[in-house]
């Protein structure tokens, strides 16, 4: 497979899984955000806009500029009209690649950006039918193109992401003002029923923190993603070494992996910052690790990347 096109692969799954997990983040904290006083929605708009790796663009950015910058900027990979935007581009460059399914997918959703209020109420909306677009793009792309080489690319890109946005979900708990319920995180994460059923009485913060940090079954938890990001490693290069991994990126998603599953579940809540931090920095760092050995090009024949 050409480089470039596994790096388009892998990017649309980045950029649809981070327009799907800023729709969750935005979702959960859009009510919230309206009913405080003007001088505490400032302050926590940009909260969140740092939980979410960006910078406000002026002193009193508020929530307005907020959901501008996370949901319809599409200068920006950061928002969500920016991540589909490029999810785009990339499936138009590995358009001999993608099924035909998830381009009109992906195709249909860019043109449908502009059909929504850029209001609290319409962000709100609009939050609800990105998530099912993606949904919907991601269960084309399951069940419309062939499980070989050029599919672990892209669920390589999903599954780091994922990892990556889980994170930062969980991250808004502590670092904003007033922090959340456990219950609308869990709602966020689209794991509130599946959570009920796996704990059943016991649903206190520390469940509902180790539920979505370290649950082997559950799609969205941290550890969960992390291991389908090691088995598409896996796949990807099937080598295997007496000692040590010779594929870098195998090496920091497994180590981030293992420091999550064998840590005290009772320490879980009061180092949370940290934990989300290292799990932020390991996924960065293990796209890195794939960009070099898989992508490498020449700079001035380079063509796509992460927008910041």
């Amino acid at each position: 497979m050409l480089s470039r096109i596994a790096e388009s692969l892998f990017w649309i799954g980045r950029y649809v899984e981070r327009a799907d997990g800023t729709a969750r983040i935005l979702d959960v904290n859009l009510e919230r955000l309206n009913q405080l006083p003007t001088a505490e929605q400032i302050l926590v708009s940009r909260q969140l806009l740092g939980v979410m790796g960006a910078v406000p663009d002026s002193p009193d950015f508020g929530l307005g500029d907020l959901l501008n910058k996370l949901a319809f900027d599409r200068s920006s990979a950061t928002s969500i009209a920016g991540a589909l935007g490029a999810a785009r581009e990339n499936a138009r460059r590995a358009r001999e690649t993608v099924s035909s399914s998830l381009w009109e997918g992906l195709n249909t959703t860019w043109y449908g950006l502009n059909q929504h209020r850029k209001d609290v109420v319409g962000t709100y909306r609009f939050c609800h039918w990105v998530l099912e677009r993606t949904a919907m793009i991601k269960g084309f792309a399951d069940t419309t193109m062939s499980h070989d080489e050029s599919w672990q690319f892209l669920a390589l890109g999903r599954s780091l992401e994922r990892a990556d946005m889980t994170a930062r979900m969980l991250s808004t708990h502590g670092a904003l003002s007033a922090g959340l319920s456990w219950v609308n995180m869990l709602r966020c994460a689209g794991a509130y029923e599946a959570f009920l059923r796996t704990r059943r009485g016991a649903a206190g913060e520390e469940q509902a923190a180790e539920f979505l940090l370290l649950d082997r079954l559950f799609p969205r938890s941290i550890v969960y993603a992390l291991s389908d990001a090691e088995k598409a490693l896996e796949r990807l290069d099937p080598s295997h070494r007496r000692i040590g991994f010779i594929n870098d990126a195998r090496r920091i998603v497994g180590q981030a992996r293992s420091f999550l599953e064998f840590h005290q579940p009772g320490d879980l809540l009061s180092e949370l910052p940290e934990h989300m931090d290292r799990v932020q920095k390991s996924c960065a760092q293990a796209s890195d690790a794939v960009t070099r050995s898989y992508f490498a090009q020449p700079i001035d024949l380079s063509w796509v990347g992460e927008v910041s």
